[in-house]
């Protein structure tokens, strides 16, 4: 339900103008009568505020000494989160630019912050897309991850 709320926020939001915080009161109105129930509500809005954070947050506890060779080792908590087809997925988009592993350990906070027991490749994506978003000078790697989401593949690759 929570997550649900997220995605509902990102997609009706996401190309709007309005600042999604700037009455919090009408929209935990409009999520209520979107069918959600308010402890869900307030458990999105402040995983969102956390989101909105990253746009101000210091990059530091996510660098590491070599960034440009940080190779991310799933703890067994991970694993048992997200599937094979998840943890592949996010070195794949590491490897082609989407994200870095700057990027990628915000992606895997926000994923330890969600109280879900498993978390779907689609899950994934969206946070990724979510991240992105909130995070300045990532224009073009969530464009890149927009096509990932929503193009599909006009042939198959061999």
């Amino acid at each position: 339900m929570f997550f649900d709320i997220l995605l509902y926020l990102f997609e009706n939001y996401i190309h709007s103008e309005a600042d999604i915080f700037a009455e919090q009161n009408e929209l935990t109105d409009e999520l209520l009568r979107a069918g959600f129930n308010k402890p869900e509500i307030f458990k999105a809005l402040d995983w969102l505020e956390q989101l909105a954070d990253l746009q101000h947050s210091d990059e530091s506890p996510y660098l590491i000494a070599n960034p440009k060779y940080a190779v991310r080792i799933f703890t067994d908590s991970e694993c048992q989160r997200l599937s094979a087809e998840c943890r592949g997925f996010l070195m794949f988009i590491e490897q082609i630019g989407v994200i870095n592993n700057v990027t990628r350990e915000m992606v895997m906070d926000c994923l330890a912050s969600l109280d879900k027991p498993s978390i779907s490749l689609e899950d994934l994506k969206w946070i990724v897309l979510m991240i992105l978003f909130n995070v300045p000078g990532s224009e073009e790697a969530y464009e890149q991850m927009e096509d990932l989401i929503f193009d599909e593949p006009s042939e198959l690759l061999h």
